[in-house]
């Protein structure tokens, strides 16, 4: 699959990237802007938060191969399991085609793993696939990772985001790792930091499905330069 993915990445990069739209002080003209944009140049998907989601949904349209993706409890996950299934179903009502879900980490390094694995399944049975973000800063040097991974899976989450955009930049030893522990058995979501067509195309080589960033234009325009 990564062979697949990296030919994919060198022929049209457009293909893998989830352009990110998470600024909280974008105005209305800037968010279309940016929609039609993600429309025309046939990016994988547009990854926005619930506040935008009735425009987003209004100009990418019906029939776009772009999917509308939104975070759910972005970015720290602290919230009620209650308030993030009003979230989903929120998002889910307003046109959202796959879930951005942040996890219950204080639960998973508690150890009560059936509790962070019940929430993941509760939001996936609502219908739509479900990828589920796992924070580097907290999981990815310590015994967690694994747990965090496969209970994720087991309950339902056809996907794996590795960053939130917050803190360093994903490494590809970090990528490789993920890698090893998903198996092949979901796809792999890269995110922080990726700002050039080189990373971009590293990260994919190094096991990654997508990429999600805010600089998807500037990555695409850099691919045509090249080519």
């Amino acid at each position: 699959m990564g062979k697949q993915r990296l030919e994919e990445a060198q022929a049209d990069i457009s293909n893998l990237i989830h352009q990110a739209v998470l600024n909280p002080h974008i105005n209305k003209e800037m968010l279309i802007q940016i929609c039609d944009a993600s429309k025309q140049s046939c990016f994988a998907g547009l990854c926005t938060s619930l506040s935008y989601l009735s425009i987003a949904r209004e100009r990418l349209g019906t029939k776009c191969t772009t999917k509308l993706i939104s975070v759910i409890a972005f970015p720290f996950g602290l919230i009620p399991t209650s308030n993030k299934i009003k979230e989903a179903e929120f998002a889910i009502e307003n046109g959202v085609e796959e879930l951005d879900l942040v996890p219950n980490y204080f639960e998973l390094r508690k150890g009560n793993v059936e509790v962070f694995a019940e929430e993941i399944n509760q939001i996936s049975d609502l219908g739509i696939p479900v990828r589920v973000i796992i924070d580097t800063n907290l999981l990815f040097e310590s015994q967690y990772l694994d747990l965090a991974v496969n209970a994720s899976i087991d309950a339902g989450a056809h996907g794996i985001q590795i960053g939130n955009g917050f803190g360093s930049a994903i490494t590809i030893s970090q990528i490789k790792k993920l890698s090893e522990v998903t198996k092949n058995r979901c796809s792999i979501k890269t995110v922080g930091g990726i700002k050039t067509f080189d990373h971009a195309k590293d990260i994919v080589e190094a096991g990654a499905t997508y990429v999600g960033t805010s600089f998807g234009f500037e990555i695409l325009k850099e691919q045509k330069e090249k080519s």
